[in-house]
């Protein structure tokens, strides 16, 4: 699990990675309509970069609790420009969709990474990504986007989460895709009331004992809000502790909005963590 292959990129999971968003969308719930122009999300993009980031998470369709489906064509019009000049750049890039056709066209155009929020359940979507050498991120999801935060219900959250997230990664073996170009993500606020994210964010370490790189992405969300009292927009501190715990349990990838706040955190981190006790 040293090394998570992407593509043509090798990337080292010894020290936590930086995953930077990187929203094309109107609607997402803490930046929509703020990056809606390709020239503004690539030149945002490339600010996270110089921040710090190890990957760039590309979205055109919110998934937000009560977020509406976007046509696959619009989705792709969205994305494609940013991934395009990013990949060209040699960003290792990811693209956030759970389309088959966006998948496809996305891969084409260089995304070195498919996160997909139904963890390729949707037909075609394994297909998509078989052939080629991008990783994947597998996520948890209860339920859909529009109705997932109605009444999210599990008789033990943690062990329902990690068989899910086990067969998904046995249907990947099935299909082909090596384990190290895998990663999970136990799907932070996507079908969870606060009391199950605290529980699978304490328990962490039993996803992580899966074998695979874990991805947290609590940034910006309601469960911070809830915890803080604070609004989307000031939801940085809270975020950056949040990840620290889940780094502190496994977690090998950080999802962030404020990428600089989370380099700097991690740098502290990793010198404590690296520190010889002969020095």
């Amino acid at each position: 699990m040293s090394l998570l292959h992407a593509g043509p990129h090798r990337l080292s999971l010894e020290r936590p990675l930086v995953m930077g968003i990187v929203n094309v969308t109107p609607d997402s719930f803490s930046d929509g309509g703020r990056l809606t122009d390709a020239d503004a999300a690539i030149d945002h993009a490339l600010k996270l970069v110089a921040q710090g980031a190890d990957i760039l998470d590309v979205g055109g369709e919110s998934t937000r609790p009560g977020a509406h489906p976007v046509d696959a064509a619009v989705e792709a019009a969205r994305v494609l420009p940013v991934i395009e000049a990013l990949a060209g750049r040699g960003v290792v890039v990811s693209v956030d969709t759970r389309k088959p056709a966006v998948m496809r066209q996305a891969i084409e155009a260089g995304a070195a990474m498919v996160n997909d929020v139904t963890a390729l359940t949707a037909p075609g979507a394994m297909a998509a990504v078989q052939d080629s050498s991008v990783a994947v991120c597998l996520m948890h999801m209860q339920g859909e986007p529009q109705t997932m935060q109605q009444a999210p219900h599990y008789e033990d959250v943690v062990g329902e989460v990690g068989l899910f997230l086990a067969d998904r990664i046995a249907a990947c073996a099935a299909a082909g895709i090596a384990r190290n170009r895998l990663v999970i993500d136990p799907g932070f606020g996507f079908g969870k009331t606060l009391a199950h994210n605290l529980l699978l964010l304490r328990h962490l370490d039993q996803l992580a004992a899966l074998g695979v790189p874990v991805l947290a992405g609590l940034s910006r969300k309601s469960m911070l809000g809830t915890l803080t009292g604070r609004a989307v927009d000031a939801r940085e501190y809270a975020g950056v502790a949040a990840h620290l715990i889940a780094v502190a349990r496994g977690a090998k990838i950080v999802r962030v909005h404020d990428v600089a706040a989370m380099r700097d955190a991690l740098a502290i981190w990793n010198a404590v963590e690296e520190i010889s006790d002969g020095t």
